[in-house]
């Protein structure tokens, strides 16, 4: 069913669909097989014609799932998005690709060739927690010697202690909150009756 007119339409390959995540997925969670729902966040019209309207259901499962490593191995989400639901009832098999996520500033980016949203680099955050754990260790080692000496020694323990840190936290990992959107592209016509 589509708003305007009676028949069918065609909404053409490549055309661009913002979905919004009505619930929330994360690679701490998630395993292939989950269920993700969404919603289209704005109308597709074509010729004048709202073909999708917003608020149309959009289902699908998640295809993969990769935490993040402990050293190195960014995590990566995949999402295969499966059906969409019209107001009416009238549901249409799909199957877009993801083109790019928008969920604040997490730096997270899209594989578009995979279809795979994966995390930000970790590697400054690492570099931080060994800095700060050197400097709090050479300000306590000069506090405890009253030398250089001593902030020499307390910089090398507190080095240590923030890589030790490091190797055992795991990096980011991929999070899309409810709320957030995706663009997905047709990779082909779609034909709505």
């Amino acid at each position: 069913m589509f708003y305007g007119c009676a028949g069918a339409a065609e909404v053409p390959k490549g055309t661009h669909v913002l979905l919004r995540m009505m619930n929330s997925i994360s690679t701490r969670t998630a395993v292939e097989g989950n269920q993700v729902y969404l919603q289209t966040a704005t109308p597709v019209a074509v010729n004048g014609q709202i073909l999708i309207p917003a608020g149309t259901y959009v289902q699908g499962a998640v295809s993969h799932a990769k935490r993040s490593g402990r050293v190195k191995g960014r995590a990566e989400l995949g999402v295969r998005l499966e059906t969409m639901t019209f107001p009416g009832g009238k549901m249409l098999k799909i199957a877009p690709r993801l083109s790019s996520v928008d969920d604040g500033a997490t730096g997270q980016k899209v594989d578009e060739r995979e279809s795979l949203v994966q995390a930000a680099s970790s590697k400054g955050k690492d570099a931080a927690q060994v800095a700060i754990t050197a400097g709090t260790g050479a300000a306590i080692g000069a506090l405890a010697d009253r030398s250089f000496k001593g902030a020499g020694i307390g910089a090398g323990a507190g080095t240590l202690v923030g890589l030790a840190t490091t190797l055992v936290t795991r990096g980011n990992e991929v999070e899309l909150r409810q709320g957030s959107t995706l663009d997905v592209v047709f990779d082909r016509d779609i034909l709505i009756e």
